[in-house]
């Protein structure tokens, strides 16, 4: 299953199975029936997300749009199915797509050009040696590439999925969907370099294409090996979870670390730190200073600094673990290894939700990433740190006598700047300090800020200028984005994409005119499109912006599929329409249900009510899907207006630049509301349908 979908994938008539010139038989190779299925759908998936990791290593700035090589992913899938009734079979041609794309990227490298008014991406001050093209140019040619080689790859799982009945051979695309995400988990929590997802890959090739593999998928395996073995073992960079990292030794004991090939960092000795990092401490009161919070530890630069200036305790808290690895063990000053320094390895918002301490210096040092929390939304895995609210939560957590509040970047443009000065300025009451260095567009600023305004030795008061971008919010979390529009390079690429979509739909399917009988399934690939997102979100602002989050998520929404399916392999609702009323009210209660609310609970009801909130909406909606694919006439039609839909959804996400996440809610309501109206002819079909003829449709099993 390709995340992102609540699509039954087509089944129907297996068609012919005209094999790729020296390729072998689909039906053939060392795994049969069931397993078969369940190793194509843990390939379809694993490929995708090691895709989704790798060319954002490897395109420079390409993490940032992560999203679009999931519309690629998802088009690529759905044009496989589409194409399962063809008579010539792609799939043994997958490896070598595969294994093309791989070549292409590493000996033609390219990035992404991040030049925009609109939107701040950090790391684009950087002077690299690669081709840059316009992002509108990149964007399209990177997912139509990836599409390429995930219709070839879903086609497979296309032709083994046809031999089974529908639900049951969903059910079997499920659970290799769930052993696909957790085995891509495992090997990212040890750090797994790109050779052990090319010999993951290359493993369950040869197994589904057995003795008869041909010469040609041979090479290609092999050459997929040869190349993702050379990048890892010829390179020194590390593979975190997030990051490809790269590390640079540098003059007078520093290091620079580079990640997914954008300079990132260092690692500096305290004594060669320019003074202004010593700004907070220099204007903070003298008198003591007991519990520091750094947010944003890193190489343990500014942790080094708080422990110079004679702190008693010191938390650093660091969202990735090689990061912070690099520091403990390259940072001269040694300020992981000191006994008053407690490091966390997780997010910071999440790390002020939990902690119970107080401080009298709170530090956000340069806390930004290079990349998205996942393919599913716009957010940056710092973006819930600089809303209202979680400056709001920073402020509870500081000495409420004189506890002071810091932040610095070099903010590339004034209005971002301004913004966040506004921020500490509406949270604390009153302007904070402000404190510049260099010229820009690379200038360097600190913000200070105290409970108690009359204890911080202030040289320069943060004046507002006439106009201002207001504070982001943890609904509107896009502090780098100037407004409430969506930016114009997005519409461009958008409106490219979509129109290679409507393409590759209308050349696998046919003319589209068959697919307008099936608008409600249209409806519903959009409405759960968004819904997944929203979920994914809410998840990542209540229990942090982590890989691992991310990836119990995606978990549980596979879970939740699971159990619709379940449930509707041996249970036909009379009455679909009851379930389309449960959804809208799930769907009502989400929405009535502030974030704030859950975030004051305490962790356990806290994931309960999280839970019970984000999945009982997926639940429903994957019921409803259910019980009208079951009966489905035109299984590939019906599967390409879903497709659609699915893609129309992933263009309606970014609606949420404009309008915020909870209006996602209202949009999925709207949608499955025009799938109800535009199906009711269906249902009353169904419903009026004898006993007998409820079963699932489609041919027997086959083992």
């Amino acid at each position: 299953m390709l995340l992102g979908s609540d699509v039954f994938p087509a089944a129907g008539s297996a068609g012919g199975h005209g094999a790729a010139p020296d390729g072998p038989d689909p039906d053939s190779g060392a795994l049969g029936g069931k397993l078969r299925l369940f190793a194509l759908s843990f390939l379809m998936l694993f490929a995708e997300l090691a895709l989704i990791r790798w060319l954002g290593a490897n395109v420079v700035y390409l993490s940032y749009y992560s999203n679009f090589v999931l519309l690629g992913s998802f088009l690529g899938i759905g044009i496989g199915f589409l194409r399962a009734r063809s008579r010539v079979n792609l799939f043994p041609w997958a490896p070598v797509a595969l294994t093309l794309l791989v070549y292409f990227v590493l000996h033609f490298p390219v990035q992404v050009t991040n030049a925009s008014a609109e939107l701040v991406f950090f790391g684009s001050g950087s002077s690299l040696k690669t081709t840059g093209l316009p992002t509108w140019e990149t964007l399209p040619v990177v997912f139509i590439a990836v599409a390429t080689v995930m219709a070839m790859i879903g086609e497979g799982v296309a032709r083994s999925f046809a031999r089974f009945r529908p639900l049951d051979a969903y059910r079997l695309d499920i659970l290799g969907s769930i052993a696909g995400i957790i085995a891509f988990s495992a090997l990212s929590f040890a750090n797994a370099k790109p050779l052990a997802w090319a010999l993951v890959v290359a493993l369950t090739f040869v197994l589904l294409f057995g003795l008869r593999i041909g010469v040609l998928q041979i090479a290609a395996v092999a050459g997929l090996v040869v190349l993702l073995g050379a990048e890892s073992l010829g390179s020194a960079d590390v593979w975190s979870p997030y990051y490809r990292i790269s590390l640079t030794t540098l003059k007078g004991g520093q290091y620079g670390i580079s990640v997914n090939g954008i300079p990132h960092q260092g690692v500096v000795p305290a004594r060669q730190r320019a003074g202004i990092f010593y700004t907070p401490y220099r204007q903070a009161p003298a008198n003591h200073l007991g519990n520091v919070l750094v947010i944003g530890a890193g190489g343990g630069n500014d942790v080094a600094i708080a422990l110079k200036q004679e702190a008693k305790h010191v938390d650093a808290v660091e969202i990735d673990p090689q990061i912070y690895a690099d520091g403990k063990r390259l940072n001269p000053d040694h300020p992981y290894q000191d006994p008053r320094v407690s490091p966390h390895i997780t997010d910071g918002r999440a790390f002020l939700q939990q902690s119970r301490a107080t401080y009298d210096l709170i530090l956000f040092a340069l806390p930004d990433s290079l990349t998205l929390v996942s393919g599913q939304s716009s957010l940056r895995l710092e973006s819930y740190l600089f809303t209202l609210q979680a400056i709001a939560a920073a402020k509870a957590h500081l000495n409420p006598r004189d506890g002071t509040f810091a932040m610095y970047n070099y903010y590339r443009t004034t209005w971002l700047r301004d913004r966040l000065a506004n921020t500490l300025a509406v949270v604390f009451g009153h302007a904070p300090c402000i404190t510049v260095s260099g010229s820009p567009p690379a200038q360097f600023s600190m913000l200070t800020v105290s409970v108690n305004p009359a204890a911080l030795r202030c040289r320069t008061v943060w004046h507002r200028p006439r106009t201002v971008v207001q504070p982001a919010t943890d609904d509107h979390p896009f502090v780098y984005l100037k407004g409430d529009a969506i930016p114009g390079f997005y519409l461009v690429t958008l409106g490219l994409i979509l129109l290679a979509s409507v393409a590759g739909v209308r050349i696998a399917s046919g003319p589209m005119r068959k697919i307008t009988g099936f608008i409600d399934l249209f409806f519903m690939g959009a409405a759960f499109m968004l819904l997944e997102t929203k979920s994914v979100v809410q998840f990542a602002l209540l229990f942090g912006t982590t890989w691992f989050v991310n990836a119990l998520v995606f978990t549980g929404v596979l879970l939740a599929v699971f159990a619709a399916v379940e449930v509707s392999r041996h249970v036909a609702v009379r009455r679909p329409g009851v379930l389309y009323v449960a959804l809208l009210a799930a769907l009502a209660l989400a929405w009535a249900v502030p974030p704030e609310l859950l975030l004051s609970l305490s962790v356990f009801p806290r994931f309960v009510a999280a839970v019970l909130i984000a999945f009982t909406p997926i639940f429903l909606a994957n019921m409803v899907f259910a019980q009208r694919f079951r009966d489905v006439g035109d299984s590939t039609s019906g599967f390409g207006a879903n497709l659609l839909g699915a893609m129309a959804g992933g263009v309606l996400e970014y609606a949420s630049l404009a309008f915020g996440y909870q209006s996602l809610l209202i949009m999925v309501a709207v949608l499955y509301g025009l799938a109800f109206l535009t199906g009711r002819a269906k249902l009353r079909a169904a419903a009026s349908a004898p006993a007998a003829a409820m079963p699932e449709a489609g041919l027997p099993a086959s083992q």
